[in-house]
């Protein structure tokens, strides 16, 4: 018997879409915010990862590319992408670049320094992406955040793409930093609960 289909199933094309609208206008790139948003909101009032299991656009294209399509290599996700240090460094190293990238956008709204049209892939590889953005459309600080953000979805996509052609599909939700928080905040809430 088949299990029943849920909308929420079908998200994995959001993940196209997103990605797809941002390299035709990079002012798209602040509809990540859901993806970054959400999970933490479900998390906090919700108490559950239901963000992470049900609803991740990113975890079920993984699944589609890897199971589907036949993609991933299907090995076992090595144990040390699980462990407590690795995930907590990734996104401590995960909010460093963040904060790097608001700060970016600080300097930009205050004039300190000129809009940047590039993504950062990896943190570290500079591609021009200029084509994406009219100068002048919306104030610079909020076109440079695109950029960043962009950049910032971007270079966890390709992670998890990499994780999942070697390992299995979803081996990115193991280390992932929202994954990660959201773990940290439902535990923390058990945790009051039981004392109470």
């Amino acid at each position: 018997m088949k299990a029943k289909r849920h909308w929420y199933d079908h998200l994995w094309i959001w993940s196209i879409i997103y990605f797809a609208l941002g390299f035709f206008n990079i002012l798209f790139a602040w509809l990540g915010m859901i993806d970054f948003l959400l999970p933490l909101i479900l998390a906090i009032f919700g108490g559950s990862k239901f963000f992470c299991n049900s609803l991740c656009g990113r975890g079920q294209l993984l699944m589609v590319l890897g199971s589907k399509l036949k993609l991933s290599r299907d090995k076992p996700t090595p144990k040390f992408l699980y462990s407590k240090w690795f995930r907590y460094g990734f996104l401590a190293f995960f909010l460093l670049m963040f904060g790097n990238m608001v700060f970016q956008t600080y300097l930009v709204a205050a004039e300190a320094e000129n809009l940047r049209e590039v993504i950062k892939l990896l943190w570290t590889i500079r591609v021009p992406w200029g084509w994406t953005y009219t100068t002048g459309t919306v104030p610079g600080w909020i076109a440079q955040f695109s950029f960043g953000f962009y950049g910032l979805m971007l270079t966890s996509l390709i992670l998890g793409l990499i994780a999942m052609v070697f390992f299995k599909p979803r081996s990115w939700c193991a280390f992932c930093p929202m994954g990660t928080m959201t773990q940290a905040i439902c535990k923390l809430r058990a945790g009051r609960e039981i004392k109470k």
